[in-house]
């Protein structure tokens, strides 16, 4: 008699075997959160944030850095009655001075729970959101608009995925993140083709 496979567990060439570090649980000491990214996408009012790995027309990944010498990728903090789309879209100006083509492609999300005693803005979801990731077109046209109450962005950069991952070296789930878009990207490309 055979035993039947484990339902709960991934495949063992799936994306969480591939990219184990972005799988992995987190810990977010700047909020007090205990994260884990999964890829199925969380419901809509726990989304607090929401981040896009932009890609320009000649498969380049779009990064910025900050005055500290810190590299991120664009996208931030939802605003109250703010839709997903609508903030990725401020966000992407804001930050990066690009505008998105075409519809984003969600990867998944970080769902964590934080143990701060009050939200970051009285609006957000808590003690438990999520930090929403997706992949998408964008076209630089412009520069960031730097906002007083957001990162200050001092360049913006686009770079051979891998070399964008490699700008992040010090935080590895977020270079396999760049890798899985990358490679949905791909997916994306060769099935459209």
């Amino acid at each position: 008699m055979t035993s039947s496979p484990d339902l709960a567990s991934p495949p063992e060439d799936g994306p969480s075997a591939r990219y184990p570090a972005l799988f992995a649980p987190q810990r977010w000491e700047w909020g007090g959160i205990d994260a884990r990214f999964a890829l199925t996408l969380p419901p809509d009012r726990l989304i607090s944030n929401i981040h896009l790995i932009g890609f320009t027309a000649d498969g380049l990944v779009v990064v910025c850095e900050d005055e500290r010498g810190l590299w991120f990728l664009p996208g931030g903090t939802r605003e109250q009655d703010e839709s997903v789309l609508d903030c990725l879209v401020r966000e992407l100006r804001e930050e990066a001075g690009a505008r998105l083509v075409g519809e984003p492609a969600w990867i998944g999300a970080h769902l964590g729970v934080t143990d701060r005693p009050e939200p970051y803005r009285p609006w957000q979801p808590h003690p438990e959101k999520a930090w929403l990731w997706g992949w998408g077109e964008v076209v630089v046209d412009g520069e960031p608009l730097n906002p007083e109450d957001g990162e200050q962005v001092v360049r913006v950069a686009a770079l051979p995925a891998e070399e964008a991952a490699g700008l992040f070296g010090h935080e590895p789930w977020r270079a396999e993140l760049i890798r899985l878009a990358a490679e949905l990207r791909a997916q994306s490309r060769s099935a459209g083709a």
